[in-house]
């Protein structure tokens, strides 16, 4: 299976996603159309668990990942990353919609509602902020987890910042102009903060940023569910040379060991 690493914006706060990712739903559409529901109602009718390290999700509609993987998939957080994210919720649905500033949730997949379905969408409703993902745009684990821990990358980084550990390697990488990137952003920053340009310096940081949250993504995606690397594919930009990207995940394996029942290695194909 090859599958984008590319996410949505991180700004997808107040805005709908600019991007949207690739659908796997191929089946027929229902004679009905989908049911929808205001996110208020979900969080009335969706009943909340709290995870082992404190993560809170639940879900909601016909999804297709099963509840056990959902468990194991908020549980790969380890507890030093899950405590950035007090007072947030992740709500895994089958679409969130989007039309203008309303948004709205449908119950299950709906061919005629999925052009204006977005990958998640953060509201915040009174006192907490709550992220609700579209499974069905997806319809796998591997790329359900994805968004997932791409959304918990970008929280914590939000408020811990970047470790200097990291900091250190990835500079030490742009200085080497190792190849490639681990997303869009962090690739087109990344040429922004090396080009010695007025918004250098700006941009360095937020490459650093970038490069961090999809980091600890990655990891807790190898948490969760073996990854290939050799095996993805993106057309936007060229991915990270696997030797460095092992290096940054070793390096955010060492700030962050796996909970437990959780393993991390990093194993090299041989060459035949």
């Amino acid at each position: 299976m090859c599958i984008s690493l590319q996410h949505c914006p991180a700004a997808c706060t107040g805005t709908a996603c600019d991007q949207k990712p690739v659908r796997y739903n191929n089946g027929f559409m229902a004679a009905t159309p989908a049911t929808t529901h205001q996110p208020a109602d979900i969080l009335r009718l969706a009943p909340v668990t709290q995870a082992a390290n404190g993560v809170c999700y639940a879900s909601s509609g016909e999804i297709t990942v099963s509840a056990d993987d959902l468990e194991r998939m908020v549980t790969a957080v380890p507890h030093a990353i899950a405590a950035s994210l007090q007072r947030k919720a992740f709500y895994f649905v089958p679409l969130t919609i989007v039309q203008g500033e309303d948004v709205t949730i449908a119950d299950r997949y709906d061919v005629a509602l999925s052009d204006q379905a977005v990958c998640h969408r953060n509201l915040n409703l009174g006192d907490a902020q709550c992220v609700f993902i579209s499974t069905r745009l997806m319809e796998d684990k591997f790329a359900v987890g994805f968004e997932f821990f791409i959304n918990v990358g970008h929280a914590f980084v939000d408020q811990a910042g970047v470790a200097q550990g990291f900091t250190d390697i990835a500079l030490k990488q742009l200085t080497d102009k190792v190849r490639g990137e681990t997303s869009l952003d962090a690739y087109e920053l990344r040429k922004i903060g090396s080009s010695g340009g007025p918004d250098s310096e700006k941009a360095k940081n937020e490459f650093l940023q970038a490069a961090f949250a999809d980091a600890i993504a990655i990891y807790m995606l190898s948490l969760y569910v073996d990854v290939d690397y050799n095996e993805l594919r993106e057309r936007d930009y060229p991915l990270l040379a696997p030797t460095a990207l092992a290096e940054r995940l070793r390096k955010v394996a060492e700030l962050f060991p796996p909970p437990q029942g959780y393993e991390f290695a990093v194993y090299h194909r041989r060459r035949t």
